[in-house]
């Protein structure tokens, strides 16, 4: 059985009140929350390589008392479950304090290797933190959450993960898309595994409330949890909180930078990038109105929310991260810490970001290394193309690996079609002329720099997937779903174990453009802070 230990409040100042009711929690990295028990219990999903983290094996998941913990309704020796106490800017503006309104902590765990993991409920009940909230978690937002973490994973994005998926036997009430008509949805809980979940507004509600003893301790407590963040070792010269902190920021600005040119490269949409959801190890976390680029637009948001304002859009993100990052700076700015380096760190940030942007782009491509300037000439006209014919962002990408290098009129044609596959927009003489030119650039580039079909192929194919975990593919999960019929979640969950191999006509569903029953259909093309 699993053994947990509990540093996080052994170890940081918690709540002094033990009641569950909403409040302000002051001067407290956390308050004590017990999930709320359920009446019936049952296992939808499992992630296999998730569980190996915490060293379990899959026959576990067959054992009605492990699954009792999975739901909340079982607390293991050693836990002492909690709920984070955290704030965070939503859509820009300070909204105080956030926290832990439907996640509850079971503790850490470490494995046999000698790794730190901790362990979450999502959806097991109230917290202090849940304001005018259940604390629950529906099926939909749930199976939403389980897939594309796991599916993260498989893609080679930093992310937390999701270990299982439980449904309560019980139904919730909830407004979709906060219209005033809410419906009652079958209830679930998904537990998650992170190295860490503590987000940029643990520390911002401390600085903000001037608690600045609490804050000091929680980066003390997260330099020494993680010291892969602040670099600190037995050859480390730092012995200075200060040094030990730039450093500390210093990796989170790297890790996020890399974080980012992960989801713009694969076309990855989170749709809510507040503070909260912002994670100190540079992970995805938080998985609500998230999307994936079909037909390409850099303002697209899938937040209905967000829509008036499009803060979370596409083509925005990059620029979020830094303003988030500055705000997380702020915060420890608040300890005296150098201003000048944390400004340095966040120029780091700039800079890492756009130059592994423009190596990463050159691969989706098929070219060795990034080239300046006649890399940035094809960059930059391929992506007015995206603009201007709508193309599919990972269609097109894995079919340019199949054009045609003859200069014959079978190649252009054959070429052309294969680009046009990808379009969502009707085939015309402009996109004709605009994308031959196009390739016509891109073909002389790769001759001209000797890159071998089969070296190409083999980069472009290891760095462009197939299968990616589209919002209208993973509706018809949840309505299967709601149904009791949890078939489709187990054939995605083999699909996404090798996203960027094909696996033949029989999964061809799921690497197709969006349908257009899907255009406008709720949960596909428009979704909330609920889903």
């Amino acid at each position: 059985m699993i053994k947990f230990r509990s540093n996080f409040v052994e170890e940081l100042p918690g709540d002094s009140e033990f009641d569950n009711y909403p409040r302000q929690v002051i001067n407290s990295c956390y308050s004590y929350a017990l999930p709320k028990p359920v009446v019936d219990p049952n296992l939808v999903a499992f992630s296999t390589d998730c569980a190996r983290l915490i060293d379990i094996e899959p026959e576990s998941f067959e054992d009605p008392a492990f699954i009792e913990i999975l739901s909340g309704n079982y607390i293991p020796a050693g836990t002492k479950p909690y709920a984070m106490c955290y704030g965070g800017h939503q859509f820009g503006n300070w909204a105080g304090q956030l926290g832990d309104g439907r996640a509850i902590n079971f503790g850490e765990i470490v494995n046999r290797r000698g790794k730190k993991w901790s362990l979450q409920l999502k959806g097991a009940g109230p917290t202090p933190y849940s304001r005018t909230a259940d604390g629950l978690a529906v099926l939909r937002s749930s199976i939403r959450e389980f897939l594309c973490s796991e599916w993260m994973y498989y893609l080679g994005v930093p992310t937390t993960r999701a270990l299982s998926i439980v449904t309560t036997g019980e139904e919730v009430l909830r407004d979709m898309f906060y219209d005033g008509n809410p419906q009652l949805e079958k209830g679930a809980i998904v537990a998650r595994l992170s190295e860490s979940f503590i987000r940029f507004g643990n520390f911002e509600i401390l600085a903000a409330r001037g608690e600045l003893d609490a804050l000091k301790k929680l980066l003390i407590y997260c330099i020494n949890e993680n010291p892969e963040l602040s670099h600190v070792n037995n050859d480390c010269s730092f012995k200075e909180l200060n040094q030990q902190s730039i450093a500390f920021f210093r990796s989170i600005c790297l890790k996020t930078a890399d974080l980012l040119v992960k989801w713009m490269q694969l076309g990855f949409v989170h749709g809510v990038m507040n503070t909260d959801n912002m994670s100190i190890m540079g992970q995805t976390i938080d998985y609500g109105p998230f999307g994936w680029l079909e037909n390409y637009d850099e303002s697209w948001t899938p937040n209905t929310t967000d829509i008036p304002g499009r803060r979370y859009c596409y083509g925005k993100q990059p620029e979020i991260a830094f303003w988030n990052l500055y705000q997380l700076a702020n915060a420890l700015r608040q300890l005296d810490i150098d201003e000048k380096s944390l400004i340095e760190c966040l120029d780091e940030y700039k800079n890492r970001y756009i130059n592994s942007w423009q190596k990463t782009f050159v691969t989706k491509l098929g070219f060795k290394q990034y080239s300046g300037n006649k890399h940035d000439v094809l960059i930059n006209s391929l992506i007015d193309i995206f603009k201007k014919f709508g193309l599919d962002w990972t269609i097109f990408f894995r079919q340019l690996s199949s054009i045609n290098f003859g200069n014959n009129k079978t190649s252009k044609k054959h070429n052309l079609e294969l680009v046009a596959s990808s379009s969502y927009q009707i085939r015309n003489a402009s996109f004709e002329n605009e994308v031959d030119q196009w390739l016509s650039n891109y073909i002389y580039q790769i001759k001209t720099e000797e890159i071998k079909s089969e070296e190409r192929i083999k980069l472009m194919n290891a760095t462009n997937p197939i299968y990616v975990p589209r919002n209208f593919i993973l509706q018809q999960a949840i309505e299967k779903a709601q149904k009791d019929d949890f078939t489709l979640i187990h054939e995605l969950m083999k699909v996404m174990q090798n996203p960027y191999t094909d696996q033949g006509l029989s999964y061809k569903q799921f690497n197709i453009k969006r349908p257009n029953w899907a255009d406008n259909k709720p949960g596909c093309s428009s979704l909330s802070c609920s889903s």
